[in-house]
């Protein structure tokens, strides 16, 4: 059995999502949002996602944290923050001696939907099929999260998904219905 854990990285809204993997079948072990108010300074809320991913690396103990990667789209100040969020996630993840690995969006739309091009709708379809949860995730980001777990956890060989990288580019349960971490 083996551990992954997923991160959505962002300032306002974390996604994560904690899958096992065993005997060649996924299954959701955990998943949610870690919301930081809008309202409070930039450190503040960057010091709440590290603190609370750092206390579910410590809870799960996952054997790689799977990162979906920046996107950089017209708004350089979101990039940026989001970039903050990656960065504070990637603190956590080498604090707690979890190696981590970064997906493309489009990577993780193709593992997950079979199209690159997929809608944020047929990534949360596909992750709850994927996973046999009863009904899709109601958060887009906990649905992202969970989603490049998946894209960790079924395109790297067993004895390779594990170990540390320096990049690569490559294609509790309660919260996965839309509830938030806190």
């Amino acid at each position: 059995m083996i551990v992954v854990m997923g991160i959505d990285p962002g300032v306002a809204n974390t996604g994560f999502g904690v899958i096992r993997v065993a005997g060649g079948r996924m299954s959701a072990v955990d998943g949610g949002v870690i919301e930081a108010p809008p309202d409070r300074p930039a450190g503040e809320r960057l010091t709440r996602i590290h603190t609370a991913l750092s206390e579910l690396l410590g809870w799960h103990k996952p054997a790689a944290v799977a990162l979906e990667d920046l996107y950089f789209g017209k708004n350089v100040r979101s990039a940026m923050a989001v970039g903050q969020a990656r960065g504070v996630a990637m603190l956590a993840a080498a604090q707690a001696r979890v190696p981590c690995h970064d997906y493309t969006p489009q990577a993780v739309k193709k593992a997950v939907c079979g199209s690159g091009a997929a809608d944020k709708g047929q990534v949360q379809q596909m992750v709850g099929a994927l996973l046999s949860l009863p009904s899709p995730p109601s958060s887009d980001h906990a649905a992202d999260a969970l989603a490049v777990a998946i894209c960790h956890a079924g395109h790297t060989r067993p004895a390779d998904a594990f170990a540390p990288v320096s990049r690569e580019r490559a294609a509790p349960l309660g919260h996965l219905a839309g509830g938030a971490a806190t």
